[in-house]
């Protein structure tokens, strides 16, 4: 009686597949150990699978060196290829925190091209010759939209107000109202921020009302800060009572305690004048006496991911000789895109034709239907019979934690392909290059035209022709 062969016997060893004819190409291209290891881990993935059972139909040498080879081939391709790719976001959320937030203005973006192409003035003065500081670069022009003394950046919101709590209070109490406790997306908890912060939080009033004598009975000889948190992702309504920002700053400063306030999304032009509903301005927060604020780079104000800190100069001067600055600061590529960024908000003339989220939020709906309208001729003529293609009423969200009440009408473009499910559709979709990200509502895929930039019109049609023809 013969001997069972094994069922590893027929895995192809290393060395064979190194000579692979589709193998050979990349090894004088790439590192030969990084081959060889993409090789052992196809390899080892296919002796477990064979452990498990494999029928012995399938365990030709030949067989498994196609599946290993084939498979490595398109490991390699994968690896080299960059992760971080430009999509389109038709997805009706124009702050899509998964899609990057803000997309940025094409002054930003050519700013950003220009500083990296080699050294730039990051912390180096070109008057003096000697080190600078890289804060100066837009500390001037926060100053001017937002009347503070001074300001800086670091790398998120979320820093600016660890950075600024850890700065003001380490050690101390920090007062805040309950119904300002705020959660964000991924965790972010302002009692957790305050506990890393090394801040001893004191929550006062209740979910629905806080009044100033709240606030009055809290502060003691430990008080290090009072805290103004604006509950930018969601809203409190009814049988409510939040006490102004001016009155808190009038208690505080008669008891010598700073008042810090964080924005969140933060707004710089007003947004009632536009048709939106109200944001508190950054430099309303300042008139009205907060010795700081916080807010975000990245939401409506579109630039970089960055948190904005200003405030009085004797509490931004804390702030950035503190330690932490150096751990949470911001790299060049931030700078060089905020600060174009912020420059179009000094001419207001121009803003909206320039800065991309306000534009997507206030473009006129009889233009994105008008647009659609357009766009659903187009896209018919190279699709076939199969698609059902129609232009459907759909509404924005601003997204990423910003007005969250508020929803704009707008369009989409909806289509569902006979036989073929709405989920293989839209993956496709999200596979083609540069990837287009849609959402499905009632069994049909959506793509959301106040998200999609009118320059990416040419690149949904060629995506829709590339499909129709697989």
């Amino acid at each position: 009686m013969g001997q069972k062969r094994s069922p590893f016997a027929s895995l192809p060893p290393i060395g064979q597949l190194l000579q692979h004819s589709e193998i050979t190409p990349y090894l004088s291209k790439i590192d030969h150990e990084f081959v060889v290891h993409c090789l052992q881990a196809e390899t080892d993935r296919v002796r477990l699978r064979l452990g498990a059972g494999e029928k012995d139909n399938a365990l030709s040498r030949e067989a498994l060196t196609t599946e290993i080879v084939s498979n490595v081939v398109a490991m390699i391709c994968r690896l080299l290829a960059p992760s971080l790719k430009p999509a389109v976001n038709g997805t009706g959320i124009i702050l899509h925190t998964g899609l990057g937030r803000a997309p940025m203005s094409v002054e930003a973006q050519e700013n950003v091209a220009r500083v990296i192409s080699g050294y730039c003035n990051l912390e180096f003065d070109l008057e003096s010759g000697k080190r600078g500081q890289r804060n100066e670069h837009v500390e001037e022009i926060l100053c001017q939209l937002t009347g503070a003394e001074a300001a800086c950046v670091v790398n998120n919101n979320a820093a600016a107000v660890l950075l600024t709590l850890n700065s003001l209070a380490f050690g101390r109490e920090a007062i805040v109202s309950r119904g300002q406790l705020v959660e964000i997306g991924g965790s972010f908890r302002i009692p957790e921020v305050m506990e890393k912060s090394g801040t001893r939080m004191v929550e006062v009033g209740t979910t629905n009302k806080t009044h100033l004598r709240d606030y009055t009975r809290a502060v003691s000889d430990e008080t290090g800060v009072i805290c103004v948190i604006h509950t930018s992702n969601y809203r409190v309504q009814g049988f409510t009572k939040e006490v102004p920002l001016a009155e808190i700053v009038e208690l505080a400063h008669e008891k010598r305690i700073p008042v810090m306030q964080d924005l969140g999304s933060g707004v710089l032009i007003d947004f009632k004048a536009l048709g939106l509903p109200y944001e508190p301005l950054a430099k309303e927060s300042i008139a009205s006496g907060a010795d700081v604020v916080t807010f975000s780079g990245d939401k409506v104000l579109g630039g970089p991911q960055c948190g904005i800190i200003v405030g009085k100069k004797a509490y931004i001067d804390k702030i950035t000789s503190n330690a932490l600055m150096r751990a949470l600061r911001c790299d060049k590529l931030t700078y060089a895109a905020l600060e174009p960024t912020l420059k179009q908000y000094l001419q207001p003339g121009r803003l909206l034709e320039r800065n991309r989220v306000l534009k997507m939020l206030l473009e006129p709906l009889d233009k994105v239907s008008q647009r659609a309208e357009a766009l659903l001729q187009s896209l018919t003529a190279v699709v076939g019979n199969d698609y059902n293609l129609s232009i459907e009423d759909s509404f924005v969200q601003i997204g990423s934690g910003a007005l969250p009440l508020e929803q704009l009408p707008s369009k989409a473009i909806g289509v569902s392909v006979e036989s073929v499910s709405t989920d293989t559709v839209a993956r496709l979709f999200r596979q083609s290059d540069p990837p287009i990200i849609g959402y499905i509502r009632e069994g049909r895929l959506l793509f959301d035209l106040r998200t999609i930039g009118r320059e990416e019109d040419e690149i949904l049609i060629s995506a829709f022709e590339r499909i129709a023809g697989m």
